[in-house]
């Protein structure tokens, strides 16, 4: 019996290590015992936590914020996560967050931190955070032994396909937020992949099997805008024959993305404010104010900072909608990905319109990496699926992509006059192209209004373009 005993506890797994940065002694002894199946280290300051994390490097840290010499405050803790995040970027830091202190909770996740917890400790719910965060750190292990396997190919979120350090960053980011109630905001080009971010972030979250309602403010008539949001009574205005809900109801107890937030008008944004403070709607010609638990999540190209300024974009909204924000790389700037995605969109598209395509070849590989992508990923996607209806063999060609003609254009151009055209003609296939072919917002990409596109559209004979 004793050597079958010695041989069980031979074969068991080393246990997933938990270093726990505490400096109250009791609260110290209370989590080490109220964690048997984790291997328990503890450091009572920064130093220690450090030392520890070098010689034992654990995957998990609850880290409290408030540590000597500096009790009181947060300075040594953040210092502390600063520390561990330089040394061993993949941890999951749990940081603690006392009683009214929400704004250093944010402002750790935003710096790093994976989730966080409330003083006075719930031992219960403090440990399915840090089980649910040895879980994540396995599947990221899992998957990336697997993206290994794949040449890289790696999918975050359960759709982005990436291999770059610049957005595995951002969807570690959103990753930490995603459990949390607070407000994201995506900044990023147009194309970049803001909308499929957010419901990254919706799956991710406990609001996932409620609904993600996504709404482009910029593609609605400002005077459709507040029904679209809000939602209107029956008999509220012409045509409203019955009851409707708005986006936001929608999204009762999921999420709300709003994209081109920064074309909200001003009027709006004052009830889309009031609805983010106190969380009830009324809808359009109705006088009962209905709570909705909807978080919101959303995006924008626009420079709201500017836009304050220039009095275009409240102040406090903006505040309320920032809470997180996350900066979205441009395609240009993700290491490898052009390729990358490339080939996923190639695949994707010969499956669905020509099976012949099988591969991209070298020479359109090297005139896609020498691209700069103005129109981001989506441009990238149109292009991939114009090369796979062009292409005549089973590779696709640097000419199936048409980037030199794109290049050089103005290259055979006799006069001025033609130049212009040529420029102009460009410029608006490109916007119409970054768009989805929608004309209001080519026409505000392009600096111009819709009656003049129109024209532009007509005098170049762009109209199938359109």
């Amino acid at each position: 019996m004793k050597g079958s005993r010695e041989m069980s506890d031979k074969d068991k797994k080393p246990l997933e290590k938990l270093l726990i940065v505490e400096d109250d002694p009791g609260l110290q002894k209370q989590l080490k015992w109220a964690y048997e199946d984790f291997e328990v280290i503890v450091a009572g300051d920064r130093e220690t936590a450090i030392n520890m994390l070098r010689a034992e490097e654990p995957d998990v840290v609850t880290l409290d914020l408030g540590l000597p010499p500096d009790p009181d405050g947060t300075t040594e803790g953040f210092a502390t996560m600063d520390a561990i995040l330089s040394l061993k970027p993949d941890t999951k830091i749990i940081v603690a967050s006392g009683h009214g202190e929400k704004e250093s909770a944010l402002r750790a996740i935003a710096a790093g931190a994976w989730d966080f917890y409330q003083k006075p400790v719930d031992i219960d719910e403090l440990g399915l955070i840090v089980r649910r965060a040895f879980h994540v750190r396995k599947l990221e292990l899992e998957n990336s032994s697997l993206a290994a396997k794949q040449d890289g190919n790696q999918a975050v979120l359960g759709r982005i396909i990436t291999g770059a350090p610049e957005m595995l960053k951002v969807a570690q980011m959103i990753e930490r937020v995603a459990n949390t109630n607070a407000s994201v905001m995506l900044l990023g080009a147009s194309g970049t992949g803001k909308e499929l971010l957010a419901r990254g972030l919706h799956d991710a979250s406990d609001r996932r099997d409620k609904a993600f309602v996504a709404i482009n403010c910029a593609a609605i008539p400002e005077n459709l805008l507040e029904s679209e949001l809000f939602g209107h009574e029956k008999g509220a205005f012409t045509g409203a024959v019955k009851m409707t809900e708005g986006k936001i109801e929608q999204a009762n107890g999921g999420t709300l993305f709003l994209d081109e937030v920064g074309d909200i008008p001003l009027p709006l944004q004052v009830k889309l404010l009031r609805f983010i403070q106190e969380r009830v709607i009324e809808r359009i010609g109705g006088r009962k104010a209905i709570a909705v638990d909807t978080r919101i999540v959303c995006a924008t190209h626009q420079n709201l900072e500017e836009m304050i300024a220039d009095n275009s974009f409240r102040e406090d909204l903006y505040y309320r909608l920032a809470e997180i924000v996350i900066k979205i790389p441009a395609l240009a700037e993700r290491s490898g990905d052009t390729s990358l995605l490339a080939r996923h969109f190639q695949k994707k598209f010969a499956d669905e319109i020509n099976p012949a395509v099988k591969g991209i070849a070298p020479d359109a590989l090297a005139a896609l990496e020498a691209w700069k992508w103005p129109g981001n990923v989506r441009e990238l996607e149109n292009r991939i699926k114009r090369a796979v209806i062009m292409a005549d063999g089973k590779m696709i060609a640097a000419s199936d992509l048409d980037l030199e003609a794109a290049e050089d254009e103005a290259s055979d151009l006799l006069n001025l006059k033609a130049a212009r055209e040529a420029a102009d003609r460009a410029a608006i296939i490109r916007a119409i192209s970054q768009t989805d072919g929608n004309i209001s917002n080519a026409a505000k990409l392009l600096g111009i209004s819709r009656p003049t596109l129109y024209d532009l559209l007509k005098q170049y004979q762009l109209q199938q373009a359109s």
